[in-house]
């Protein structure tokens, strides 16, 4: 099926190529901020703003990626199954950024609620020692700890998914396909 799109370029380049780019820097790089964050909470704190804003930029780049191939795929010529493959590859990637994306924000408002909660909650010293210090609400820690986890799984899962896209874009590329050869 061809696609109705025209070709955008950049400077009489396909746009394509380019806008790729974003994806493959921002997500692993958003993924690896995510991972220290998730590993060391005082991270969480000075770079969770910044982490967020990569991961949204870079979730958002995948559907401008993914049109910007579709008009691409349409000026090549067709059934070629290299960039089938690569396309195939490519719709799968916005699940896997979604979710990372989703993650990421619950891990930096779970964390700034679990700070305002772990210094809410009185110590064992203000008490005396009284056995009730440790039995303040601890639900957005709970959350955070979560939230932690699924920011690990969902960094690690897009990273290998835009591993596996640019791999087989790369491959089609390489192979000729979009030299005209």
């Amino acid at each position: 099926m061809q696609s109705t799109f025209a070709l955008l370029t950049i400077g009489d380049l396909p746009a394509h190529p380019l806008i790729v780019h974003g994806v493959v820097v921002l997500l692993p790089l958003a993924a690896l901020g995510a991972l220290l964050m998730a590993l060391m909470p005082s991270l969480r704190r000075r770079m969770g703003v910044a982490v967020l804003l990569l991961a949204v930029a870079g979730v958002g780049a995948v559907p401008l990626a993914t049109r910007t191939g579709e008009e691409l795929k349409a000026a090549l010529p067709p059934d070629n199954p290299l960039i089938e493959a690569h396309e195939q590859r490519g719709d799968e990637l916005l699940p896997y950024a979604l979710a990372f994306g989703i993650a990421v924000v619950l891990l930096v408002i779970a964390g700034r609620l679990a700070d305002r909660e772990r210094s809410a909650a009185p110590s064992s010293t203000d008490t005396g020692g009284d056995s009730q210090a440790g039995t303040a609400p601890r639900t957005w820690r709970r959350i955070a700890l979560v939230a932690a986890a699924l920011v690990a799984f969902s960094a690690v899962a897009v990273t290998v998914q835009v591993v596996r896209v640019g791999h087989s874009g790369s491959t089609a590329v390489w192979q000729g396909v979009g030299t005209g050869r």
